[in-house]
């Protein structure tokens, strides 16, 4: 029988002497269904006297002698005598392995406990606390090593942050640029199916060209990032950690946020800046196939009209809110590779929480900047 399958049989009387008789395998692969089942026949027979026999168990590891163990403790817990039957040697030789003393002053399997709303909410909250306490320290230390880098540039490793340029920048334009051009298609054609009931097609350039380079341009292309680069950033930094590179890193005099993150953060910050050129450049071309094919719009009215929306304070403000979001979609994507403390589960983990951290602190900054740069305008 492999071992993950097991049979389970109770012989006797409610209320008088009862035999547990287990078959097959009793192991790691089967005690967390073995215990629940094992649990609820002794509930519902209330035995006198408990056998559990052994004879038909075909494979036992160390932890199936754990589950026999907790069994013969909650026996006696319960003050029902108990007794095994048909034990083997082999069976009794990883008994006496275990330490009964140490064991049965916990259960082997916890029990699962529900936690009611009101406490998963306090959980919640006090894990968020701690998650701002870690990104402000975090942020802190970056902010100094930004600093120190900018005014000792020889400490920068130039040719990862080339790299890093290629990673983000050059590797991430293709999905960059269809995106954006579906985006500018869609919201020249949805636009359109309003504006031309008032004959006012010659605006759509204008609104599709003001729309992408205040906001959507410099958020669409942070999103992409984000997803492409800013979980790359913290799944690498986080394999370090588990391999333990980053301590060997520190062992060997290297400050691992200047070795590891400053060159990400570089990179970010020279290319996200242009994929947002890109991304507005490539939707406004989405929405000139709309305006020439649909609209009856020629190239040239099109061009015209997408120029006199755009102004160089869109513009410089744009490139200013893609470094901010560039900075934080880096920043966040190494604190989080630089938290990970488990293995492979924790490093997927990271990874996660950097995508969605970096989409949050994108809107939310985005937000900030949009009420901020209606005063200024």
């Amino acid at each position: 029988m492999p071992h993950d399958q097991y049979a389970l049989s109770v012989t006797g009387e409610k209320g008088g002497n009862i035999t547990l008789s287990i078959s097959g395998s009793a192991s790691l692969d089967t005690i967390s269904l073995m215990l629940p089942e094992i649990k609820t026949l002794l509930e519902e027979k209330h035995p006198s006297k408990l056998t559990t026999d052994l004879g038909s168990v075909e494979y036992l590891d160390s932890a199936g002698a754990l589950l026999l163990i907790q069994l013969e403790n909650e026996a006696k817990r319960k003050s029902v005598p108990f007794a095994y039957l048909n034990m083997s040697d082999k069976v009794k030789g990883i008994m006496t392995l275990l330490d009964r003393d140490a064991l049965s002053t916990s259960p082997i399997i916890p029990e699962k406990r529900t936690t009611g709303f009101f406490e998963r909410i306090g959980e919640a909250s006090i894990g968020f606390y701690d998650d701002i306490i870690e990104v402000i320290a975090f942020g802190g230390e970056l902010t100094l090593e930004i600093i120190y880098s900018l005014f000792h540039l020889r400490s920068v490793r130039w040719t990862d942050v080339i790299v890093y340029m290629k990673k983000v920048g050059v590797d991430g334009l293709p999905i960059v640029g269809l995106i954006t051009f579906l985006l500018g298609l869609i919201l020249a054609f949805m636009s359109s199916l309003q504006l031309k009931q008032f004959g006012a097609n010659i605006y759509v350039p204008s609104l599709l060209s003001l729309a992408m380079v205040r906001e959507l341009g410099p958020i669409m292309a942070a999103i992409l990032v984000a997803g492409r680069s800013g979980s790359a950033f913290a799944a690498e930094i986080g394999t370090m950690k588990v391999n333990e590179e980053v301590d060997a890193l520190i062992t060997m005099g290297f400050n691992p946020i200047r070795f590891l993150a400053i060159p990400k953060i570089f990179a970010a910050i020279m290319v996200v800046p242009l994929l947002t050129l890109f991304a507005d450049l490539f939707a406004i071309i989405g929405g000139l196939v709309i305006g020439v094919f649909f609209l009856d719009l020629t190239v040239y009215t099109y061009v015209q009209q997408s120029i006199k929306a755009i102004t160089i304070f869109n513009i410089v403000t744009s490139m200013i809110k893609s470094v901010v979001l560039a900075i934080l979609i880096a920043g966040i994507g190494c604190q989080r590779g630089f938290m990970v403390r488990g293995g492979a589960q924790d490093v997927g983990n990271a990874t996660t929480s950097a995508v969605v951290a970096a989409l949050f602190l994108i809107i939310a900054v985005d937000s900030i900047f949009a009420v901020l740069l209606s005063y200024i305008e």
